[in-house]
């Protein structure tokens, strides 16, 4: 096969890619995406616990860990200070993940308050309005 052939096969997979699916089952043109604030609510409080978890038991063999590293360099084994850099960088990774697991349980909390109020702001200036015309 050519370059010409593979790249003019290449630009149709790509623009095929890039349209519409043919299934309009699966996804209807004009419809953003929607998710219900009890998922949100429900991934947040599975986030919440994961973090839980993961600062008690990320943090299991610390000591072990850094008790083994001492031991084996206190007798000149260079798998001592390699065990050493790994409970370091494990801390390091951990502590990331944490912040970010917190990141998103903070985040779906927040999101889920600020729509709630949203919602009921909305509801109240559409039930004023209505009110108002009564007035008039």
């Amino acid at each position: 096969m050519s370059f010409e052939d593979e790249w003019g096969a290449a630009k149709g997979t790509a623009m095929r890619l890039s349209g519409l699916p043919n299934d309009p089952g699966r996804w209807s043109p004009g419809v953003d995406l929607s998710v219900k604030q009890d998922h949100l609510g429900a991934i947040g409080h599975a986030a919440y616990e994961l973090h839980g978890r993961l600062a008690k038991d990320g943090n299991h063999a610390r000591m072990d860990s850094y008790e083994a590293a001492t031991a084996l360099s206190g007798h000149s084994f260079r798998t001592g200070s390699a065990l050493t850099t790994v409970q370091e960088t494990w801390g390091f990774q951990l502590r990331t993940l944490l912040h970010a697991v917190a990141h998103i349980s903070n985040h779906l909390d927040y999101s889920v308050a600020s729509h709630a109020k949203d919602d009921a702001e909305v509801s109240t200036s559409l039930s004023v309005s209505k009110i108002s015309e009564y007035f008039t």
